[in-house]
């Protein structure tokens, strides 16, 4: 009896922990995106790249591929990717997506407003962060 009077007033420290600390003005992060992927590099060394991009009504990319994967947040608008192969994808503002190595794709502006997205790239050194696609 006494062993789960312990454990409970264990928990009930912890969970009073985190409330006063949540009450305290410590912060804690909201989960956006986890996703199980593939194609990240396996040296002993990667570059990391983190970009912006702003799009206005109309913009795309360059139809383009990556050789690793690409996750993109959405800041502000919306942002459309069409992937060789696969339906069109629309990521709104507070939301993110991973684009997949190796597959062709174009993205787009198709709303009225600007669209501002945060990149995110983990490649092996020296890799360029796309590599353009003939028509």
């Amino acid at each position: 009896m006494q062993f789960k009077s312990l454990i409970g007033a264990a928990v009930l420290a912890v969970l009073s922990n985190q409330a006063s600390a949540q009450s305290s003005g410590i912060a804690k992060p909201d989960m956006v995106l986890q996703q199980v992927i593939e194609g990240l590099p396996k040296d002993d060394k990667q570059t990391i790249r983190v970009m912006t991009a702003s799009f206005k009504p109309g913009d795309r990319t360059v139809h383009h591929t990556h050789r690793f994967p690409v996750t993109v947040y959405v800041l502000e608008g919306a942002f459309t990717l069409e992937l060789e192969g696969r339906p069109a994808l629309t990521v709104k503002a507070g939301e993110a997506m991973v684009e997949p190595p190796n597959v062709a794709m174009i993205g787009y502006n198709r709303s009225s407003e600007t669209t501002k997205v945060v990149i995110f790239y983990v490649s092996a050194n020296d890799t360029p962060f796309l590599d353009l696609m003939s028509h």
